[in-house]
């Protein structure tokens, strides 16, 4: 049996599902794309190459292996994109839910079955149909769970909007005892420095008590201005709209102390550094191109 425990996103982390960039694929049509940032990269001939995105997730396991965090990979399908190991299933408490992302990342999700397989049944989740939901817009944290979600009447329409309020309802009836906090985000599916495909592409809690953000990606001001209240000002890391589009709220953290983060983030990186952080500076920008980034292709299993 694998034991999974997940209460918050920093805790110590001791089990890990890492995405793989083997046999990714060839470079996809525009249409084919799920993401702004990706058509851009598409068009301007600079999606990333296979070989690169390799080095880079290897450099995060090598990070993994530094810490002592025990790996799971994704078995690999061929030709199809498995980076973003955060879309496909996630871990509240005990409980292991998979998401209902898009249809055409179903292939995603049988290949870690052999990760599911290994949780108690009854501590498997499968959400109605009608729940839209993906990792990247789910943060426990203690006695909340923060969740991204898109209401609009254009929801359908949006590729980028991934999570609804039937899935918000539904994980809140699932824990009783958490206080679900549900933030409208900012999306859209032509321009990249104006959408948050997920929640942590514009937010995170690090170490305690801290958080990175970034407002534009809140459609709501005052859910923005709850979450500033809640952590506190002088707690926060403001990040630019250029500093979103880059995905400096996409880090991830190992435990309260230790941060992932992608090198090219200097102002992030000094800032956490100055609070105190030990930060693990890994080359991840090719992966960025499509609009994920640390967060997005870990998928934590285990933390204390």
């Amino acid at each position: 049996m694998l034991e999974i425990n997940v209460k918050n996103e920093t805790s110590r982390l001791r089990a890990v599902v890492l995405g793989t960039a083997q046999s990714s694929g060839p470079i996809p049509e525009v249409e084919d794309c799920y993401d702004p940032k990706s058509i851009e990269h598409v068009i301007a001939g600079t999606y990333p190459e296979e070989h690169d995105m390799m080095l880079e997730m290897e450099a995060v396991a090598k990070v993994f292996e530094k810490y002592d965090v025990t790996v799971f990979r994704p078995e690999v399908i061929k030709d199809c994109n498995q980076i973003f190991s955060r879309d496909i299933a996630f871990v509240i408490e005990d409980k292991i839910i998979r998401a209902n992302i898009l249809p055409n990342r179903e292939e995603e999700v049988k290949a870690i079955k052999y990760i599911w397989d290994q949780v108690r049944k009854e501590d498997r989740i499968i959400l109605p149909e009608a729940c839209h939901v993906e990792g990247g817009d789910v943060m426990p944290w203690n006695d909340y769970i923060f969740i991204g979600t898109y209401s609009g009447e254009d929801y359908p329409d949006i590729i980028t909007a991934r999570t609804n309020m039937d899935a918000v309802i539904a994980i809140q009836e699932l824990f009783p005892n958490k206080i679900v906090k549900s933030f409208e985000l900012r999306k859209s599916n032509t321009d990249a420095k104006n959408n948050a495909l997920h929640l942590d592409c514009c937010f995170q809690p690090i170490g305690k008590d801290k958080a990175i953000i970034h407002k534009n990606g809140f459609l709501v001001e005052r859910e923005y201005e709850w979450l500033v209240d809640f952590f506190g000002k002088e707690n926060i890391f403001e990040i630019t709209k250029d500093e979103m589009y880059q995905m400096n709220s996409n880090v991830f953290s190992i435990s309260e102390n230790v941060i992932i983060s992608e090198k090219n983030f200097t102002r992030l990186n000094s800032w956490l550094r100055e609070q105190g952080f030990t930060v693990e500076e890994v080359p991840y920008a090719e992966i960025g191109k499509q609009e994920g980034l640390l967060r997005c292709s870990t998928m934590p299993l285990f933390r204390d």
